[in-house]
Parts: C-alpha cells; structure tokens; sequence
C-alpha cells in the first residue's frame, strides 16, 4: 500500500547535526584504516558530465577505472563511471569484462524539466546502449508545490522503462529547502522502486551534506523494516578528501548495518575524492605520500 506523504514524521534538525557532530569526531584504528580506504575506493563512481565531454575524454575516465594506480595492482577498481547516454555504448565496450557498472544520467538531468515521454525515451536510449544503472532526477518543482502524486507516478515510469536496469533516483536535495522535505522525497523514491536514492546532481550547492545522508539513511532504515527490501544510498557532490569519507562509511554503518558496507548498496559520488583514497592507500601501504602528479585527473 502507498503511504499518505503528506504524514510523514518532521525531522529532528538539532537531533540529526548534534548526532552527525559525533560521527565527525570518530576515528578508525590503523590496522582497519587501509581496508576502509580500499573499501571506500571501491564505492566510488567516476563521473564526467561536461557538456565538453569527447571519446577520449570517456576512454580516459574509464582507463582510470580500470587501472587506479598501475604500479599497485592491489589497488581496487571503483564500482561504476557515470557518462551521458551519448556515451554509454563507448563506456560499455571499453570496460567489457571488466565488472565495472556503466551509468548513466537522463531524465533531462540535471534540470529534470523535459517532457516525461522525451524523458522515458531518454532512459530506454541510455538502456538500449548497454547502461545498467540509470541516475534520474526528480521534478523538484512539482515536488515543492506538493503535486508528491506526480513525483511518484514519474519515479515509478521511469523505473519500469529501466528494465533490468538498477534506478538510482536523485532528489537534488539542495534545492528541497527542509530535512522534512528531504526524508519524504526519500520516501516518495523508495516507494515508487528506487534501487538507490542520491542526494545530488552535483551540479549545484549544497551537494551531499552528512545532515542530509543521515535523514535519507534513516529513511530507508525504516523502509527496510517496513519491507525487507534494501535501498542503496549515493551521496554525491562535495565528498572531497579520505578523512570525510570515513565518517560516511561510519555513519553508514552505525544507522544501518554492515550490510551496507558494499558497493551494491552504497556509493560514492565524487570523482575527486577517488585521487585522495589513492594517496592515503599509497601511504598506508608505503609510509609515504606520493605527490598528486602520480595521479590521472580524469
């Protein structure tokens, strides 16, 4: 049975930032420090969404996906790139093989103000190229103007034109105004077949805020008691440096539970973030810190 959204139960914000402060304040022991940093760079999905983008741009993306750092090959792959649908059939056959999610953005992202019918075609395009993940982008301003049914039926067309695709669905929470608003978009996209729910498109800011990770992880705490079905969670935008991502992987697992811990059901969307894992590996395996010239940009 679908909910009534419009019940949902206010968030807490002091509650939510004093418990987040206390996340912050967590350290991760030196014998666990170097698979967590592994851990972490096997969540993250490189992305290039520049209007810009070329082939090679594309190939080098996932060249680097494939070889993160190719004097150590224990250094793990990331989980996924994330291209335009333009892209998708070059990604896809670069990477055959190589167990490396190819995802794709549509749904006019980042905007999400096209036509729902061009917006579906978009998606069944991306699918037809090879995409097995797509990341589609709510209509916040139906969503800010209360219309949560037309939220809804958009999530639940665009998740059947997925097909054997995973959906991850983004609520561009820095433009959701409230941790109100943001708990019920989550519920609103777990809901209507969410496989994945993210914070952003990164394209605009705020991006990811831990605050807002954590009321989208107790959304799908209580979703998944709810249901039994697990929903994944993407923050994406911001999450530059080693250190910030650990606290996510701890608030990660403190509100959910180690099932989390993996890629299928949690990610990192930060291609910045991935040189700096790099470098804290690199250091924790040799003592030493390499200079970022070692490492690709893209």
């Amino acid at each position: 049975m679908i909910p009534d959204f419009k019940q949902t139960v206010p968030i807490d914000q002091i509650g939510v930032e004093e418990r987040v402060a206390r996340f912050r304040t967590r350290s991760i022991k030196k014998e666990s420090k170097l698979f967590a940093l592994k851990l972490a760079l096997r969540m993250v999905d490189l992305t290039t969404l520049e209007g810009m983008d070329s082939p090679g741009k594309v190939r080098q993306l996932c060249y680097k996906a494939l070889y993160p750092h190719e004097i150590d090959p224990e250094i793990p792959q990331v989980a996924a790139i994330c291209v335009y649908p333009n892209h998708v059939k070059l990604a896809v056959e670069t990477l055959k093989g190589s167990g490396i999610h190819v995802a794709s953005v549509a749904t006019s992202f980042p905007s999400g103000m096209g036509r729902l019918e061009s917006r579906i075609d978009e998606v069944k395009y991306a699918v037809e190229e090879g995409a097995d993940e797509i990341d589609m982008v709510i209509s916040r301003w139906a969503f800010l103007k209360g219309d949560y049914g037309y939220v809804y039926d958009e999530i639940a067309a665009i998740k059947e034109a997925c097909g054997p695709a995973h959906l991850k669905v983004i609520l561009e929470t820095g433009e959701l105004e409230t941790y109100d608003n943001v708990r019920k978009a989550s519920d609103i996209a777990m809901y209507a077949g969410a496989d994945f729910i993210k914070t952003s498109t990164g394209k605009i800011s705020p991006a990811a805020t831990m605050p807002v990770t954590l009321v989208m992880l107790g959304a799908i705490r209580d979703y998944y008691i709810k249901t039994g079905n697990k929903v994944g969670m993407k923050p994406a935008g911001g999450i530059r440096d080693s250190k910030t991502a650990l606290h996510y992987l701890v608030m990660v697992k403190e509100t959910l539970g180690a099932d989390w811990l993996d890629p299928d059901l949690f990610r990192f969307g930060a291609s910045s973030l991935a040189n700096d894992l790099l470098m804290q590996i690199i250091k924790q395996k040799t003592g030493h810190y390499q200079s970022p010239d070692y490492f690709s940009i893209g």
